[in-house]
């Protein structure tokens, strides 16, 4: 992106009003845990590496578009690393 990267947009999203618990994962070549740690703590809910794998895309957006503060252990914005 040509002004912010997407740890910036990220923290920028979560400053909008009503966007705190919306779902956001990174997909990104950066496959390092720090990349990872990164992402998690600018705000992002989870963390996909290229090339995506179709099975673990789907998982991670079933994962946190079912996600609420109820039915998932670590709430809907929770960053946690697996």
């Amino acid at each position: 992106m040509p002004r912010m990267d997407g740890l910036d947009a990220t923290r920028e999203i979560r400053r909008l009003p009503g966007y705190a618990k919306t779902p956001i994962i990174a997909v990104t070549g950066n496959a390092m845990l720090e990349d990872r740690k990164l992402c998690l703590q600018a705000g992002m809910n989870d963390h996909l590496v290229k090339l995506i794998d179709p099975d673990q895309l789907f998982a991670k957006l079933y994962k946190w578009l079912t996600a609420t503060p109820q039915n998932h252990p670590d709430g809907a914005t929770a960053a946690h690393i697996e």
